[in-house]
């Protein structure tokens, strides 16, 4: 049966009137009395009008499109269709045997009466246009179902049936010649045939051409007013009034701009400057940005730089003998230091090729390749903020800055020095064997009081009414009266040390107390004590009653406390930790801090128990001071140190300066500035700003403002004690040079 009805439909299709024949054969002039029987067969076309038309046309006729589907489901009303259209086609072949036999009229002239017939009678506005009605919406909305769309009842409309698969579509562009010009219409899923007018518009769309033929894109251009000057004008319309009358509308204007102008508002315009600018690409880049533009390159490994061993005319020395050459040659490689031998040539010419170029360049690769990188994430720190915020030494005055007077009248170095409490006159002690009692203001030597050996030591009693000078000489600590200021002060000593009764049975003691003679009264001496070792160091508690005396011994005897009053004296402990070098007072407080040579100990007089222990860090400790508040302690040292401690904070050293270059001698506190000094042997005194603060959050702000110079080096020895005017922010000295300076 599909085979009859393919030999059926090649047999219409052969002699189908309506379709142009494909080459350009001649058409036959009708004859008049043919026409009528071109005519006649009609009916048999109208009874075949399926097969009497093409495809095209039907679809064009019926405003429907084929929906192309060649399903083998078809029902059996549609095979009686088949049965009688191939009944159709052999009653059109037959009709078409008899036109061709009785003389074949013009093709175009039945197709034209065949269209005008069917156009309209297969027209009917009473039918529903299956076509897609559902809008410009994606159609992949209605994927997933059988309808496309809706009419005007409301009833879907369903898809066309496309059961072909490739091998069908295989056979379809095999068979059809106007497969190439099909395509889908997306919005129907129906298949369009391009017109011969439709593929030229999108072959000239493809090439870049405009869409209509008979644009000119490169016509002259007509200019609509030409630049000749033409005699008569365009409009030969008088001149307005306004334009011979100044606009007071412009006036306005200019005003304000003059005004504006006067006011400096307005700026004149700025010659420009010719100059080429240039710019920088990558000046608004952030350099810390994590994905920067350099921000993770990591640098090759480096070569080594050629040396005079790789010249070809290298010096004599280089170039090796034999017996280096034969050594060389038995090394292995990786022992040797050179991976070539160095040779002299005449000139650059005649060096040949280098042998081991690509090993050496393949294993220069493999560096690069294998070499382990490490990215080094520097710190970028500026340098200005590691250096601390101090404020300027002009801001922290007033301190000592120039040497105002010189002491002289010591034959041998001074080793110590006092000042008294109301700051008027001034003691030292020399190896010359002799005190000198020295006015400072003026430095006149008032008194020298021979004590017959070497002085260690002096104190001048802090009480403002005891008017007593101590002084450690060999073992005996020397009470002087120097009988300078105050008569009633002077009296008033006097009296207070003969007021002593001594018991009735004198109690054992470590120190002997004696009475001076008559002689040794006249003077100055008033009392002596006596130990049986050499005394070191001898200093005053504030109050002017007790006195702590250093012993150079060993055991627990190196430190004594005397009792002025009650000529009495005691040693405080039952041990020794090690070499004792200096004692100092608390100022306020019931305390005693001994310092040895690497610590420094705080013991409670009353509890007699230690308190603390502040370990300086030091190889010696040389000298001791406490702050006028009690709170803070600094001690040199013989290795270059100025140990500051905060009795609040910690056990270990606040600060520890270097500022001195030789071993520190003697540190001071100023009794009312916020001022510290030092003296080294390396002959200078620093003068250091040390506040500190009430409020304990706040740590003490130490700064160096002045480095005073003018002792003379002697003996490798420079500034031996310093000490700090009472009231004024003066500092005194004394040296191995014999004499004693007043800075100012």
């Amino acid at each position: 049966m599909a085979g009859a009805r393919g030999a059926g439909r090649a047999a219409a299709t052969g002699a189908r009137p309506g379709k142009r024949p494909r080459g350009p054969e001649p058409e036959p002039e009708p004859e008049p009395e043919e026409l009528s029987l071109a005519c006649a067969p009609a009916p048999s076309l109208q009874d075949g009008s399926d097969s009497g038309l093409s495809e095209s046309e039907e679809s064009v006729f019926s405003g429907l499109e084929d929906s192309g589907s060649d399903s083998s489901e078809d029902d059996p009303a549609e095979s009686e269709d088949g049965v009688n259209s191939d009944e159709g086609h052999s009653g059109m072949e037959k009709t078409t045997g008899q036109q061709v036999q009785a003389g074949t009229p013009s093709p175009r002239t039945e197709a034209a009466s065949v269209q005008g017939r069917e156009e309209y009678a297969e027209d009917s506005s009473d039918e529903e246009d299956i076509r897609n009605t559902v809008g410009n919406v994606p159609l992949e909305w209605y994927d997933d179902f059988p309808h496309v769309g809706y009419d005007l009842d409301g009833r879907r409309i369903y898809k066309p049936l496309r059961t072909r698969d490739e091998l069908d579509q295989f056979l379809d562009k095999m068979d059809n010649p106007d497969y190439w010009r099909t395509v889908q219409d997306r919005m129907t899923g129906h298949d369009v045939r391009l017109t011969d007018e439709q593929v030229a518009l999108v072959r000239r769309l493809q090439r870049g051409q405009f869409g209509d033929r008979s644009f000119d894109p490169y016509e002259p251009a007509v200019d609509f007013f030409s630049g000749d000057l033409m005699i008569h004008p365009v409009t030969n319309r008088p001149a307005d009034k306004r334009s011979f009358i100044p606009s007071l509308v412009e006036k306005e204007k200019v005003s304000r701009m003059v005004h504006a102008i006067k006011m400096g508002w307005i700026q004149p315009h700025r010659p420009r400057d010719r100059t080429p600018s240039f710019y920088d690409l990558w000046a608004q880049e952030d350099p810390d940005a994590v994905l920067g533009r350099h921000k993770m390159h990591v640098p090759a490994p480096k070569l080594a730089l050629p040396g005079h061993a790789e010249s070809y005319n290298p010096p004599p020395e280089y170039l090796p003998s034999e017996e280096e050459r034969l050594a060389w040659q038995q090394q292995e490689l990786g022992e040797r230091k050179l991976n070539f031998l160095p040779r002299k040539f005449p000139s650059l010419r005649a060096v040949p090729a280098y042998g081991r170029f690509i090993q050496e360049r393949f294993e220069r690769c493999l560096d690069l390749y294998l070499c382990p990188r490490q990215r080094k994430m520097r710190v970028n720190v500026d340098p200005e903020d590691l250096i601390p915020k101090l404020p300027r030494p002009r801001d922290l005055q007033p301190f000592p800055t120039c040497q105002a007077l010189v002491y002289r009248g010591h034959s041998d170095l001074v080793r110590c020095l006092s000042v008294s409490p109301d700051g008027q006159w001034l003691a030292s002690g020399s190896d010359d064997g002799s005190v000198r009692l020295w006015e400072v203001v003026t430095a006149r030597c008032m008194r020298t009081v021979p004590v017959g050996g070497v002085v260690r030591s002096v104190a001048w009693n802090p009480h403002p009414t005891i008017c007593l000078v101590a002084v450690a000489v060999e073992d005996s600590v020397l009470l002087l009266n120097p009988a300078l200021g105050d008569r009633l002060v002077v009296s008033g000593t006097d009296q207070l040390l003969s007021a002593f009764v001594p018991p009735e049975e004198p109690a054992v003691q470590p120190a002997r107390w004696l009475e001076a003679s008559e002689d040794e009264r006249q003077g100055g001496l008033r009392l002596r004590i006596c130990h049986g070792k050499p005394v070191t160091q001898v200093t005053w508690h504030g109050r002017g009653d007790y006195m702590a005396v250093v012993l150079a011994a060993a055991g627990h005897t190196q430190v004594l406390i005397h009792q002025l009053s009650r000529h009495r004296s005691q040693s405080p402990f039952r041990r020794s930790h090690g070499q004792v070098q200096r004692v100092a007072f608390h100022p306020l407080r019931p305390f005693l801090l001994v310092a040895s040579q690497r610590s420094v100990r705080l013991y409670h007089l009353l509890r007699q128990e230690l308190t603390k222990k502040l370990r300086p860090n030091c190889k010696w400790v040389s000298s001791l001071a406490v702050h006028p508040a009690g709170d803070n302690v600094i001690c040199g040292s013989y290795d270059s140190k100025l140990v500051w401690f905060d009795l609040d904070l910690s056990c270990e050293p606040y600060r520890v300066l270097r500022h001195h270059k030789k071993a520190l001698r003697a540190v001071a506190f100023h009794t009312r500035y916020p001022l510290f000094a030092s003296g080294s042997d390396d002959g200078s005194i620093i003068v250091c700003h040390g506040m500190v603060y009430n409020d304990l959050l706040q740590n003490p702000l130490l700064v160096p403002v002045k480095v005073l110079r003018g002792h003379v080096l002697t003996r490798d020895l420079g500034v031996l004690d310093v000490a700090f005017h009472p009231t004024q922010p003066w500092v005194f000295s004394s040296g191995a040079d014999g004499t004693v300076r007043l800075f100012t």
